[in-house]
Formats: structure tokens, C-alpha cells, sequence
């Protein structure tokens, strides 16, 4: 028996068993519960950095535990493969997109199975795949079809340096997030998805599910902004070409508009342009406008801006003339792109108006002791009406009704919901993308590709001529003959936003081979996934994006149920120098050199140690070495135990221990045993904290090597506790445990055995009996030892079948243990 640790040697053995076994290809045929784990799949960038070890270790662990917990897992991996980067590479090294993406996949999945991750590699596709886009393709024309996609001019975020379009998301400090270039506003034509005929139930089932964070569940409730207000027309005073007759505007703050003194509208607005055709201050005001970000937290911050337009709307309740100012701070995209602006009682409006000097009228009073002195700041709050005519002396609700009557009996207002998300923009103008299956005919418009010319396949042969997409002038690409008359038209050149690809991938690995649309029936199967882990910095536009999409399948009759994912984790950042590890910031540790020099299980180790999946965390590598020496003293400790107990049989087994008689340092032993099972499974499994497993394995192996066994009976209890330790560290650290295990005399290997079974005779000295109770209410009893600590009466009360049984599903808020009397458990 090799006594030295060799990670190298060992790890290359386990990984070439788990290939011959196929150990991780997963099949509908099992008589187990199905669990499917899934971790967001990486752009293939080149090289992993220790973002990705994190996600995908996490993934893995959480696979791993519950194979050992008896379900049959499907943890598959692919490409999330089109995008600006692979486009940015071929302009510089000039080599094509589809051979920088093949080259970098190929050397991405070589480290991941370096790594030892337990994934079915026979479900792998990459999204540039034909195969893939083909049904994307197919259900965009069955969308558009269904009048749920439609093509519209937008006012669009311009990157001058990539050409092509950016989400508000993408604009940082007014720049692109990948080129640095200032952006620019532009009107353009852009394909969208009916994402707000969603919103309401998008906004709703989140409070149907209790495996999501909170925090995430609320900023997706907020990115949603639902709201209910009144929608409310302005009237021109006078007639002005080519603009509507009233300016409409969306309030929740009906009560004060009989304090507006102003009406802003955005750049973009008719208004806008008609004033700017009269005035060269305003035209180029409006154009400095159009250049600004767009995105609301960066116009929250900026300078507030405006200039008055010389035209005047009529109030609609006093007939009181109102100028018309246009603003940088109104966006087109949102509601009708003009607000009606109440400087008493908005803090915004109020620091624009002291900034032009427009007239300031309080409309509302406070309802008790608060401050409201509106020469010094905008009273925000509600209160009863003052300075408004007949409505004086109304509170919020009573004003809001009568003044939605007295609007509607004018027919000048409405009552509405509104939301704060808007419809999803998906052209895109470059090339490396799927490609927007619809074709331009001068004489019957916009056709969509037919299902049987299917998929429209993107050109791999290409070259490029600077930054903008080669698709653009490839004759044998665009000119194509109308589907309908047969006449010469064109294809659409822009292609799908690559969040398009990342909202369904992960029904397709159901079946990736499935040559019906989209999917077949063994998504039935597979879907929803159990468990779904990635970056918190897809919180909220990716997570939305597969849920709707989702939804849009559902509709299809191709997938069942509502939600895509049961059970979310959301990882805090491995920072660097407090930045975020990336490819693109050049600062990512790649991993390869501490795998050389450490092995995947070290690594792996030390980053599950490190901190709380949630948690942000500085990358270290000093972290290795205390891992290292960990999983070095556990290699001795096996090796030393199974070199003098070469004889022993029935080693480890808890039913043949639980029978003999034990002296009390073996009974302390057998006690931290399966105090450690008990607290490791609760760690995988309800707490997601793995860190607190390894330092668990770690008092556990400390223990074994305190005591001092003498008789055969004592070898077996270390041999249960070491035993026990590999198969609790195997989810992180697979090699090792899958060669202890065998050097402990088991059969098999860790992946085919069942978790540890918790033996509560172990647990108990000298015992007492405890009533348990869930939110007051009496669920069970348990018998614990009279010497147990708090944690181990509350892992024994939270273990207990019908206890455990209440606790499902639920948030943990208290637990409070009276001694020797009871345990209560408060849920949420």
C-alpha cells in the first residue's frame, strides 16, 4: 500500500473507473426518484478561472450527495456558445468564430473533467450547434405566428465601436460594457418578444416558490414593478403636426395632480422632435439627450437636464396651461415617454424646478408630526389634500378614487396596471448569433421563414471586413425568393440576443437528441430542474428570460408545470484583488497550475472550504495548503487503520457495532460519528453550507486520531468512523474517497453506495425524552442523551420522520430548546 499521497496518480485511477462504469450517464429507465442538477453552462471562453471551479464544484457536490442520498441524477454540461467574444477574436486573429468557439470548447472540457466532475458528457451540445437553433428558430415563427413576437422602430442603445445593440444592462457609466465606447442613441428596427403578456404571472408564481432566495424572488418582483395607477391626458393647447392631440401620462400619485406645474417628455418623443425643429437649442439639447445611458440607475445619479419646448398643454381638471419641457430624465421606452411632474411632492421634479425656476404648489399635508416644509425638499409622503379644490381634505385612497371618477367623466383619465418591464428586444446586429429566421419582401412584408426550411443555417465560412457582421454582404446569405409570391427579397441579417439560446438550453438536455421541435417526452421525465446553481449576477434577466420561456413552451404542450427550476442557489463572486474573477478583465487565476501542482481534489476542497456558497469571498491560494495537509491526514489515517486490520471483517458496520459492548471512549468516538453524519446531512442537503461539512470530517478525523483503540471491537468503531468520513468527503473530494474506500476493504465505489446510516443509539449516553413541536404544535418526541448539546438535540429533532416531514419546504426562522422538557421549531 502506498503510504504518500499522490493526488496525480490517484485521481487520473478513479476518473478512468467512473469512464469504464460510466458512472455519471444518467437514464429515464430508473426506479428512482429522478433529481436533476444542473450549473449554469459557460461561455466557452478558452480557459476556466476559479469562478468556474466554484459553480461547477458546488454543482458537483450537490450531484454527488444526492446519489449517495438514492436518486437517480442527471448532472449534464454544455456550451453556451455564440456570442461577441468568439466575433472580437476572429477581427483580431483572424480565424472564424466557429473554430475559435470548437478550440476553446475542446480545452474547457478537458478541464472540467480534469476536475473529476460527475457529468454525462453524452448530453453535451454547444448552442451554435444547427441542431440546437433549429427549434429555437421554430418556436420564434410559431411565436410570431401566435402574436406573441412582433418588429417595431425602438430607441436602442448604440455601441459605435461593436455595431451593434446593448440592453440597458450593458451600459456602463454610458459606455459598453465590452468596448468602452461612449454610447449612442438611435432609432432602429428591432424584433421583440410579448415578454408583458407575461407579467402578472411571472409576478405571481413567485410566491409559489419556496426553493428561491428571497432576495432574488424580490429583485425579479422589481424588475417586473407592478403598479397601479391612472393613466391621465393632457391636452395640447394648440395643434401641433404630426404629434397626438394630448400628451398621456401614467401616475400612482393621482392625489397630487393638482400640483403639476410642468409636463416633461423624453428626447425621443414627437414633442421633443417637433420643438427641435424650431429651435436649435432644443435640437441640440435633444441630441446630447439621445447619446446619454439609458439605464435607470445611472439616470437616477445624473444631473438632472431640460429645456423648454415653447409648447403648453391644458391641465385636466383645472384647464390651467402647463408648460412642456423635455427632460433627460424621461425614457421613451417607459410608458408613453412624458410624466407628469410634481416638484412639491417629487424630490426630482422639485430639484428640476428650482434649477429653471418653475413654480412649486403643495397639494398635500402631512397626516400627523411629519416635517413638510416644501421651500427646503419635495414632502414625498401621503396626506390629505390641501390647495385642490373640492378633493381637500382627502386622504391618499379617498383621492384617488374620486379624482379617477372626476378624469373619467372627462374622458381624460383612466385606471390601470402598469409594469416596469418592458417587451424583449432580441435583434441583434452581429454575426456570431442564431439567426432570425424572417425574410424582407417588398411586396408582402415581413414573412417568416416556413418550418420546412428549417433550420436557416448561419454561414461558418466567413470573412471579415472590420467590425460589422459579414452577413450584411454575403449575396448567397441574404437574397433569398418570398415563401409567399416568389418575387426576390431578403433575409434578416441580425441575429437572436444570445440570452435567447440560455433560456430553454436546459430542457433540450432532456433529449439533446430529439429530432421532433424542441423537445420529446423524456423532458416530462427530467423537468423542472431539482436545482439549478449559478452566479447571482444573473439574478434577474437570464432567471426571467427561462422562466417566460418556459411558460412560451408550456403553451406549446411541450414541457409541464409553470417553473423551470424547484430549487435555486445563488453564488457570491470569487474576487481577486476585489474584482470579479473574469477571462475578459485579464486577472482570472487559471486553475491548471494549482491542478498541476495540487491535484483536482485540493482544489476542489479549498474552494468548498473557503466560504458559504452565498457568500463573496477573496481567492487565496493559501487556502491549498491547509487543504492539502487535510486531505493528507486523511490519507494516513486510512492507510495506517487498514494496514493493521488487513483481517477484520464486517468492519464499520453500524448494525454489527450497535450490539457490542463498548468502552466509553469508543462510545465518544461512535458519538461524534454520527453527530457528523447527522450535521454533514443537513449541511448538503437543507443549509447548503459545505463548508461546515469539510470542517465536520476534519473534528471527525481529529477525534480518531485522539483515540486509542485496543480491542478488535474499538478498530471496528474507528473503521465505521473512517468509513464514515470518506463517503461524507466524497461529494467534495471524489478521488480520495473513491481510493480510500477501497483500501478500507468496501465494495464498490462511493458512488454507488447509500449515505451513512445515522445509528441514534450512538447518540445516546444516559438519555431523556424531549416533546418536539413545529410553530407550537406537537410533531414527535425524541430521546436524547442527557450530555447533548444544543446542536445535536435540534439535528436530532429536525431528523425525526414526522418532524422532518413539517419542515419540508420551509425556512427555519427560530428554534429554541427548554431543557429536558421540549424542542419548538418556528417555520416560515
Amino acid at each position: 500500500m502506498n503510504a504518500v499521497y499522490d493526488p496525480h496518480t490517484i485521481e487520473a485511477q478513479a476518473q478512468q473507473y467512473w469512464d469504464d462504469e460510466q458512472s455519471f450517464r444518467a437514464t429515464e429507465e430508473s426506479e428512482k426518484e429522478k433529481y436533476y442538477c444542473l450549473a449554469m453552462f459557460p461561455y466557452p471562453s478558452g480557459h476556466l478561472h476559479m469562478g468556474h471551479v466554484r459553480v461547477y464544484t458546488l454543482a458537483d457536490v450537490i450531484n454527488r450527495y444526492q446519489r449517495l442520498k438514492g436518486y437517480n441524477v442527471m448532472q449534464p454540461m454544455g456550451w453556451d456558445a455564440f456570442g461577441l467574444p468568439a466575433e472580437n477574436a476572429a477581427i483580431k486573429h483572424g480565424i472564424a468564430p466557429a473554430t475559435w468557439t470548437k478550440d476553446n470548447i475542446a480545452h474547457m472540457r478537458g478541464q472540467l473533467q480534469r476536475l473529476g466532475f460527475g457529468l454525462d458528457w453524452s448530453r453535451e451540445f454547444a448552442t451554435c450547434d444547427p441542431q440546437y437553433y433549429h427549434w429555437e428558430q421554430w418556436l420564434f415563427v410559431r411565436l410570431y405566428e401566435k402574436g406573441l413576437v412582433y418588429r417595431k422602430n425602438s430607441v436602442v442603445n448604440w455601441d459605435p465601436v461593436d455595431l451593434t445593440v446593448l440592453a440597458n444592462e450593458q451600459v456602463e457609466n454610458g459606455r459598453g460594457w465590452r468596448s468602452g465606447a461612449v454610447i449612442e442613441r438611435r432609432e432602429m428596427a428591432q424584433w421583440f418578444l410579448k415578454i408583458t403578456d407575461y407579467a402578472q404571472e411571472l409576478l405571481d408564481h413567485l410566491d409559489d416558490m419556496p426553493g428561491w432566495p428571497e432576495s432574488v424572488k424580490s429583485m425579479q418582483r422589481n424588475w417586473i414593478g407592478r403598479s397601479q395607477g391612472i393613466e391621465i391626458d393632457f391636452p395640447l393647447s394648440d395643434e401641433i403636426g404630426g404629434v397626438e392631440s394630448a400628451l398621456t401620462v401614467f401616475t400612482t400619485r393621482p392625489d397630487t395632480l393638482l400640483g403639476a406645474t410642468y409636463v416633461a417628455v423624453a428626447a425621443e418623443h414627437p414633442l421633443a422632435a417637433a420643438a427641435a425643429s424650431l429651435n436649435p437649442k432644443v435640437a441640440e439639447f435633444v441630441t446630447r439627450c439621445k447619446r446619454a445611458s439609458s439605464a435607470e440607475a445611472e439616470l437616477a445619479t445624473v444631473e438632472k437636464e431640460g429645456m423648454a419646448t415653447g409648447f403648453t398643454v391644458d391641465h385636466p381638471l383645472t384647464g390651467e396651461k402647463l408648460p412642456v419641457w423635455v427632460a433627460n430624465f424621461v425614457l421613451m421606452e417607459y410608458g408613453s415617454g412624458a410624466v407628469m411632474s410634481v416638484p412639491g411632492h417629487d424630490q426630482r421634479d422639485w430639484e428640476f424646478a428650482h434649477k429653471y425656476d418653475i413654480r412649486v404648489v403643495q397639494v398635500i399635508a402631512p397626516l400627523a408630526d411629519e416635517v413638510c416644509d416644501i421651500a427646503t425638499a419635495a414632502f414625498t409622503a401621503h396626506g390629505r389634500l390641501v390647495n385642490s379644490g373640492e378633493f381637500d381634505g382627502l386622504d391618499f385612497t379617498a383621492a384617488f378614487d374620486a379624482i379617477d371618477d372626476a378624469l373619467s367623466k372627462k374622458g381624460l383619465g383612466r385606471r390601470v396596471t402598469n409594469y416596469r418591464l418592458r417587451d424583449w428586444g432580441v435583434s441583434r446586429q452581429r454575426y456570431w448569433g442564431c439567426p432570425i429566421p424572417m425574410i424582407h419582401c417588398d411586396k408582402c412584408g415581413v414573412v417568416p421563414v416556413p418550418q420546412a426550411d428549417l433550420p436557416v443555417v448561419l454561414p461558418t465560412d466567413v470573412q471579415f471586413e472590420g467590425v460589422g457582421s459579414p452577413l450584411v454582404n454575403m449575396d448567397s446569405f441574404v437574397n433569398v425568393a418570398c415563401p409567399k409570391c416568389g418575387a426576390k427579397a431578403r433575409r434578416e441579417t441580425d441575429t437572436f440576443d444570445t440570452f435567447m439560446e440560455s433560456s430553454w438550453y436546459y430542457t433540450r438536455f432532456a433529449c439533446p437528441d430529439a429530432n421532433t421541435p424542441m423537445v420529446d417526452d423524456r423532458v416530462k421525465y427530467w423537468a423542472p430542474v431539482n436545482h439549478y446553481v449559478g452566479g447571482i449576477e444573473h439574478a434577474i434577466l437570464h432567471l426571467l428570460y427561462a422562466r417566460f420561456f418556459y411558460k412560451l413552451m408550456r403553451d406549446e404542450g411541450l414541457v409541464e408545470g409553470d417553473e423551470p427550476f424547484t430549487r435555486l442557489l445563488m453564488l457570491g463572486m470569487v474576487l481577486q484583488d476585489g474584482k470579479k474573477m473574469s477571462k475578459s478583465s485579464g486577472d482570472a487565476g487559471d486553475p491548471q497550475k494549482l491542478l498541476d501542482k495540487y491535484g483536482a481534489d485540493t482544489v476542489r476542497t479549498a474552494m468548498m472550504f473557503a466560504a458559504p456558497p452565498e457568500h463573496s469571498f477573496e481567492w487565496s491560494e493559501a487556502g491549498l495548503e491547509g487543504a492539502m495537509r487535510f486531505l493528507k491526514k486523511l490519507w494516513t489515517l486510512v492507510t495506517q487503520h487498514a494496514v493493521s486490520n488487513s483481517d477484520l471483517t464486517d468492519v464499520g458496520d453500524a448494525s454489527a457495532l450497535s450490539g457490542l459492548s463498548l468502552g466509553d471512549a469508543a462510545k465518544k468516538l461512535r458519538l461524534k460519528t454520527h453527530e457528523t453524519i447527522g450535521r454533514a446531512d443537513d449541511d448538503f442537503g437543507r443549509r447548503v453550507q459545505f463548508n461546515t461539512v469539510v470542517s465536520g470530517v476534519m473534528e471527525l478525523c481529529n477525534a480518531v486520531s485522539k483515540f486509542s483503540p485496543v480491542s478488535a471491537s474499538d478498530h471496528r468503531v474507528v473503521a465505521e468512523a473512517l468509513g464514515t468520513a470518506v463517503l461524507i468527503i466524497s461529494p467534495i473530494a471524489p478521488h480520495i474517497a473513491h481510493e480510500l474506500w477501497v483500501k478500507l476493504g468496501r465494495s464498490g465505489s462511493p458512488v454507488t453506495q447509500d449515505w451513512p446510516a445515522l445509528d441514534e443509539s450512538a447518540l445516546l449516553q444516559s438519555s431523556v425524552e424531549l416533546v418536539v413541536q413545529v410553530n407550537g404544535k406537537v410533531r414527535g418526541k425524541i430521546k436524547v442523551s442527557s450530555q447533548a448539546d444544543q446542536d445535536t438535540i435540534l439535528l436530532i429533532a429536525r431528523s425525526a420522520e414526522n418532524v422532518a416531514k413539517h419542515l419540508e419546504g420551509k425556512s427555519i426562522r427560530k428554534e429554541i430548546v427548554v431543557p429536558n422538557k421540549l424542542v419548538n421549531i418556528v417555520v416560515g
